[in-house]
């Protein structure tokens, strides 16, 4: 399977100034099975990539034109070469519509954040519009699905549609003997981050307990929040590998943000590290590791006090380390598994536009199954009649064979069975009525080489 990835305009995909879902790309190609034919498409300034199987698309500007419309069909005349079997989306529900115009193949959409803050999401409209264009809605947490299915009169009938595929990370062997005392807090320093709580809990915390120190990873141009402290080290912004190296020494990790986080890359980073983490409970924020403090109230005096435990509980501490690495299972490994399992899923399915988009478009469909004619009556009501009557008043055009009618007046010296009979009357009528779809019910004596041949007379086929 041929895939072509395409990540959000301006998302940098450099080894240093890496975003979430770079990293989530990135890491999960790596494992993939289908990591020899994956091609990731981008646009960033960076001319260093984090993977050679990248492309950076560049073009031109112009004045009275969209440049997301013009970085999509860019990327759809450079991905026409590649002819990929599916292509990804990533973050962007807005560009759905462009590609489905020029692309009808496998469309996936991966969403990294709330949908209701995202153009081409934001209203119930918006949302089953993309439901009907794309074949797979894959969230990075329940809490971005729930909240895509906010006010949606009937959420079951599309549930099918969307699958789970969280962030990850590496795990590595963790010497807890070398945890040193201390509290980190990794991501923007601002308030929607929950910095301002952080450092004026982190003064008092280290103002009682010298012994202790705070390291801060990040930065924020847009929002000064300033906090000094002999044993508070800020050490700005620092990519991944540098942040995944030093949590191996933390004791707490503090993710403590005021909105409502997706689902919270720096706690489970922390979790997969064995620090022991401290959260608010906003967002998918829970969802990333089973035994994390969940803090009651989102405020300094509740902050202090859940730090100041562990701080004074040293067999607390050290069992929730241990309890968190234990049960960490985000690898890279284990999420690509389910990320190709997914895709696994449509490998040898050939996505029709008649079947996935244009929901009113009349379907000619070929129903085999036991349609008890030679019983004068007696099983009219059965399963097969009730899904054919379906297919009718939903106004498609149905041919109607009886597999086991067929076979019993059809019993010859040379055919006993009655059954080659049968795979000459399936493929004469199919050659004849040309269906786009053949619905099987219960037919156990059809061959496979009859399905391949059915198969060689229509590529687009579907067999149900």
């Amino acid at each position: 399977m041929k895939i072509s990835i395409l990540l959000p305009f301006k998302e940098n995909f450099s080894p240093n100034y890496a975003g979430a879902v770079s990293l989530f790309v990135n890491d999960t190609i790596n494992q993939s099975i289908f990591k020899k034919t994956i091609r990731v498409f981008g646009n960033t300034d960076y001319r260093n990539f984090l993977s050679t199987k990248y492309t950076n698309i560049k073009f031109k500007k112009k004045i009275f034109s969209s440049t997301n419309k013009l970085y999509v069909e860019k990327f759809l005349n450079t991905e026409s070469k590649i002819n990929s079997d599916l292509i990804e989306i990533h973050n962007r529900p807005s560009y759905i519509s462009i590609i489905r115009k020029k692309y009808q193949k496998l469309l996936f959409l991966f969403l990294h954040n709330d949908p209701l803050q995202m153009n081409g999401s934001r209203s119930v409209d918006d949302r089953i519009n993309l439901l009907q264009n794309v074949d797979k809605i894959i969230f990075n947490s329940e809490w971005c699905r729930q909240r895509f299915f906010e006010n949606f009169e009937n959420k079951s009938k599309y549930l099918d549609k969307t699958d789970l595929c969280y962030q990850s990370t590496s795990k590595i062997k963790i010497d807890f003997n070398k945890k040193k005392k201390i509290i980190s807090f990794v991501g923007k320093l601002n308030k929607a981050k929950g910095y301002d709580i952080f450092g004026k809990t982190i003064i008092k915390i280290l103002d009682k307990y010298p012994d202790w120190t705070a390291n801060v990873f990040g930065d924020e141009p847009r929002e000064k929040l300033i906090f000094n402290h002999k044993n508070l080290h800020l050490f700005g912004f620092k990519n991944n590998q540098h942040v995944l190296n030093h949590l191996k020494k933390v004791s707490i990790s503090i993710v403590c943000s005021r909105w409502e986080e997706p689902f919270g890359r720096t706690s489970l980073e922390a979790a997969s590290r064995g620090s022991a983490v401290i959260i608010s409970d906003r967002g998918g924020l829970p969802e990333t590791s089973s035994v994390a403090i969940k803090l009651n109230e989102l405020s300094p005096k509740s902050l202090f006090g859940e730090i100041e435990k562990l701080i004074r509980n040293k067999k607390k501490l050290l069992f929730l380390q241990q309890q968190n690495y234990k049960k960490f299972k985000f690898t890279h490994k284990y999420i690509s598994k389910i990320l190709d399992t997914i895709r696994n899923q449509y490998l040898y399915q050939r996505p029709l536009t008649k079947f996935n988009i244009k929901k009113n478009k009349i379907l000619k469909i070929l129903h085999l199954t036991n349609f008890n004619r030679r019983f004068e009556g007696r099983l009219q009501y059965n399963t097969g009649r009730r899904l054919n009557n379906g297919f009718v008043r939903l106004g498609h055009n149905v041919l109607t064979l009886s597999d086991r009618d067929i076979i019993h007046d059809n019993k010859k010296i040379f055919d006993p069975t009655g059954k080659n009979q049968l795979q000459l009357s399936v493929i004469q009528n199919f050659k004849n009525f040309k269906p786009d779809c053949v619905v099987l019910g219960h037919v156990d004596s059809i061959n496979k080489s009859t399905i391949s041949e059915l198969r060689n007379l229509n590529k687009d086929l579907r067999v149900c």
